[in-house]
């Protein structure tokens, strides 16, 4: 008579563990109500009178003394002109420089993609 092992939930282990937690939670019960009985009341001490420290108290006031720095406020004229809508603008001449440069990268690349390297 072979017990297999199958794909329900094994009850009996599930009350095995049910029984172990319930044992714990006693014991952890009666631990503390003992400790609650045996322990004196801790005597706190009494709090310390807050005593103003001088030197905070002078580096409050330097700090008052203290010019603060002052902020730059930009320019809201600087603020570039904008063409109106539908008009071209004139060609920049870096734009130029930046096309050809273009063109002889594509060129390098092509030479590259021929050599099979890319």
């Amino acid at each position: 008579n072979m017990k297999l092992g199958g794909l329900g939930p094994d009850y009996e282990t599930i009350k095995e563990k049910v029984k172990k937690l319930k044992l714990q939670k006693e014991y952890s019960r009666q631990i503390k109500e003992y400790n609650m009985r045996n322990i004196t009341v801790v005597q706190r001490l009494p709090a310390k009178p807050q005593v103003p420290s001088v030197s905070r108290q002078k580096a409050l006031e330097y700090a008052k003394k203290i010019p603060r720095p002052k902020t730059f406020i930009t320019k809201q004229s600087e603020v570039l002109p904008q063409a109106p809508t539908g008009t071209s603008l004139p060609p920049l001449p870096s734009l130029e420089s930046l096309w050809n440069r273009h063109k002889k990268e594509k060129e390098a690349v092509a030479a590259f993609k021929a050599l099979h390297i890319l």
